[in-house]
């Protein structure tokens, strides 16, 4: 892997940043991008990683990345974990502040960068026989509810663009994989959509048995990207087990039925 290069976004925190560190320790170079500089430069000290802060939601600030991954070397793969939710407003409540910063985040960034690092990609793949894009969606992209609506279709219209650049790339030996996964329980996810309220955010795991964690996540990802070069990995949907379905969660601990429960 020393001569395989992967850019994975939101790299300072959670998913992102676990990913950083599950690639370089399978021998990766590694281009954390993320807006908090501080967090990047922490990060990169302890992984080995490059770092280059960019708000991916500032079409100007992703055309500097562009560029700047351009002069730096090949690129051969994206990890698109950057994004997020706010708010768990109805639809006749909702803030479209909230609402424009979700789509911003999720759906516009997520075209900017594809956009962005096409060429790079194709010479990855021409060079050395294939790339990779990753997109961490969520199950909110395939569920509706209650209090959902902003991120349920900021998440699906990501979903949807991945699904499209899947059939626009065919016979090229370029992957997409869509990765969606259900409850994980991250510093910062809930926090950040819950306004950060603590307490509330903590209660949205309470009871629930191993829910998830951003290292579930990356393994997935870098089995993704690790896997055979010609097996594409469509979507890929992680839960927990406590969670049968985005409705259905299980609080307390899981244990075997009776025959007489």
């Amino acid at each position: 892997m020393a001569n395989r290069r992967a850019v994975v976004t939101g790299a300072s925190s959670g998913i992102g940043a676990t990913t950083v560190r599950a690639l370089r320790s399978s021998g990766w170079d590694v281009v954390g991008v993320a807006r908090r500089e501080d967090r990047l430069s922490a990060l990169a000290a302890e992984t080995g990683a490059s770092a280059i802060a960019c708000d991916l939601t500032n079409p100007d600030a992703v055309d500097a990345l562009i560029a700047e991954l351009e002069k730096s070397g090949p690129v051969h793969a994206l990890v698109q974990v950057a994004g997020g939710a706010r708010g768990t407003d109805r639809v006749e409540d909702a803030s479209i502040e909230d609402w424009q910063w979700m789509f911003d985040a999720n759906v516009l960034a997520t075209q900017r960068l594809v956009a962005g690092l096409l060429p790079s990609l194709r010479r990855a793949a021409a060079a050395d026989g294939h790339a990779d894009t990753i997109f961490v969606t969520s199950t909110a992209a395939q569920t509706a509810y209650a209090g959902g609506a902003g991120y349920n279709a900021a998440k699906a219209a990501e979903a949807m663009l991945v699904r499209v650049l899947r059939q626009e790339l065919n016979g090229e030996p370029i992957r997409v994989v869509e990765v969606a996964p259900g409850m994980v329980h991250t510093e910062e996810f809930t926090l950040n959509r819950l306004g950060g309220d603590a307490v509330a955010a903590e209660a949205v795991y309470s009871g629930v048995e191993a829910p998830l964690l951003a290292d579930d996540v990356a393994d997935v990802i870098r089995y993704a990207l690790e896997s055979p070069g010609h097996v594409n990995l469509d979507l890929i949907t992680m839960r927990p087990v406590a969670q049968s379905a985005q409705h259905l969660l299980a609080r307390g601990p899981l244990r075997v039925r009776s025959s007489i429960d």
